[in-house]
């Protein structure tokens, strides 16, 4: 039998197949805090269809307008956060290498700071869950666990991730992966 942590930060969550209907039918989360006060996260794979420069009234670098905005989670839509990450980042809260940010002062900073390795990904919105939620919804099996890498984060095509990840996760996962959105078409 697989353990699951104590507290999933760093993990990515995928839809088990049990969350049809529901605004998390096939996402992928970054659980970026996790303690016994309650989780956070951001859906990786949600995209917006806006641009931030579209969705935020601030004088923003150029470099960040053109990034898509992607939907975080159903909380707080109005709520911008982001994932950062560079070549070497000591201090990282979610991850190695990776960042979760809120302040939008911040945010125009990393825009007009010049790094090759900089990656930003923007949120409107987050997933959350009060104290014992998250752990509820894993004892029903709402969820699969994977460990989140930099790359999973920034660089597999988001409309593919959750087919991607259940991909590598090989065996059974392979087949849900392959399921139809809507298994009565099957």
């Amino acid at each position: 039998m697989i353990e699951i942590p104590k507290f999933l930060k760093g993990q990515l969550l995928l839809d088990s197949g049990q969350l049809s209907g529901s605004f998390f039918q096939r996402t992928v989360v970054l659980v970026c805090q996790h303690d016994a006060e309650g989780a956070l996260g951001l859906v990786l794979n949600r995209d917006s269809g806006n641009k931030l420069g579209e969705m935020v009234l601030a004088d923003l670098p150029e470099q960040l307008t053109d990034n898509a905005l992607y939907l975080g989670g159903p909380v707080q839509l109005s709520a911008l956060s982001y994932l950062y990450s560079d070549t070497y980042l000591p201090e990282a809260s979610v991850l190695p290498n990776v960042e979760l940010g809120h302040s939008l002062e911040t945010l125009v900073e990393l825009g007009e700071s010049f790094s090759p390795g900089k990656r930003i990904k923007l949120f409107a919105g987050y997933a959350g869950w009060s104290p014992g939620q998250l752990e509820e919804e894993m004892k029903r099996k709402a969820w699969l666990t994977h460990p989140a890498t930099v790359d999973l984060v920034f660089d597999t095509d988001p409309d593919d991730l959750w087919q991607y990840v259940l991909k590598q996760k090989g065996g059974m996962y392979r087949v849900l992966a392959q399921m139809p959105e809507d298994v009565s078409l099957n």
